[in-house]
């Protein structure tokens, strides 16, 4: 089933009308290039109408919000299509969780109903997998859709995970999958099958 889960979270199906924004998981210097490349493709033709990600300083390995703005708008993206992500005041540290649950929270009180994010692909799997979990905690009637970053060299060796950990990115796809059993096992994943039956449910029309 993780097989399944893992094929459809890099491949899956976008919505049929632009998606509300796409949230941007956070990455280090090493690795936001590729997270920036899938936003502005999605900007640029008309399949997303902003782009999301922490408003925070620079924090655990993540560049920060001023940083990544001024990124994306040399990339073309306009100022009036980045959206800040609030987070709570006296955040000292970051991880995938605590940013799912802040970009769903935002966007249920923005009324959002179709979010897709976005994260490296070797995060990819998880990253979706967190944000569902979010989803279902938070905003259940949210349709949050799989979109990985684009490729970059899997043989680079880069700085991961709250700026800690390193490897080539193809080495960094182990640690991704031990996440995934043991964050499972701890209840602050959704388990496989329960992400797979939102899919199902999202695409079969009964979220």
């Amino acid at each position: 089933m993780l097989e399944e889960l893992i094929i459809r979270s890099l491949c899956d199906t976008l919505p049929p009308a632009p998606a509300d924004a796409v949230f941007l998981f956070g990455q280090t210097e090493d690795n936001q290039q590729s997270v920036f490349a899938s936003a502005v493709y999605l900007l640029s033709n008309k399949l997303a109408k902003k782009v999301m990600f922490l408003d925070t300083e620079p924090l655990s390995g993540y560049p920060g919000f001023e940083g990544w703005q001024q990124e994306l708008q040399k990339l073309g993206v306009k100022p009036e299509e980045i959206e800040p992500v609030p987070v709570a005041t006296g955040t000292t540290s970051l991880n995938t969780r605590i940013e799912a649950q802040n970009a769903i929270k935002h966007a249920k009180a923005i009324g959002y109903q179709h979010l897709i994010v976005i994260a490296s692909p070797f995060q990819q799997p998880r990253a979706f997998m967190t944000a569902v979990t979010a989803v279902e905690e938070h905003y259940p009637k949210l349709k949050v859709y799989s979109y990985p970053g684009r490729n970059l060299s899997w043989c680079e060796e880069v700085v991961h995970s709250q700026g800690k950990v390193t490897g080539t990115r193809a080495e960094l796809i182990a640690g991704e999958m031990e996440r995934i059993h043991k964050y499972g096992n701890m209840g602050d994943l959704a388990k496989v099958e329960e992400v797979l039956d939102y899919l199902n449910r999202r695409d079969t029309g009964k979220l």
